[in-house]
C-alpha cells in the first residue's frame, strides 16, 4: 500500500532535446545533452521539449468519525477481534533438541555390504 501511494504521488520531468527532426538525448532525472555541446550546429535549427508528468497531490484522509454508523462499527468489530482475540500456537516442544548420537567407530553397514536401497 505504500508503494501504491508512493508511485500515485511521484512527479517528474522528461525532457527531450531536438535537432532538426533528429531526436539527441532525452532524459528523466538528469539534465538533457545538447547538441550543440557536442558539435556546432545553429541555434536554431535546436529545441528542447520538457513533459512535465505530475502525481496525484493530494490525498484524502478520513476521520473515524466522519465514516457512516455502519462502516464504524464493521471497523471497531475487525480491529476488536483482530488485536484481541488473536491466539498464539501452543510451544512445542522437542524432546530430542539436545540429543547427540553416539560416535561412529565402525560403519556396520558398509564393513557387511549391507545397503538400504
Amino acid at each position: 500500500m505504500a508503494f501504491l501511494v508512493l508511485f500515485s504521488t511521484l512527479s517528474f520531468t522528461v525532457e527531450k532535446h531536438y535537432c532538426g527532426d533528429r531526436l539527441v538525448d532525452s532524459a528523466v532525472f538528469s539534465k538533457v545533452k545538447k547538441c550543440s555541446d557536442v558539435i556546432e550546429m545553429p541555434k536554431s535549427c535546436c529545441k528542447d521539449d520538457v513533459e512535465i508528468i505530475k502525481g496525484q497531490d493530494k490525498l484524502k484522509v478520513t476521520k473515524f468519525e466522519d465514516l457512516d454508523i455502519s462502516k464504524q462499527i464493521v471497523f471497531t468489530a475487525f480491529v476488536y477481534n483482530f488485536f484481541l482475540y488473536k491466539e498464539s500456537l501452543p510451544k512445542q516442544t522437542i524432546p530430542h533438541q539436545f540429543y547427540s548420537p553416539p560416535n561412529l567407530v565402525v560403519d556396520l553397514q558398509q564393513l557387511h555390504d549391507v545397503y538400504i536401497i
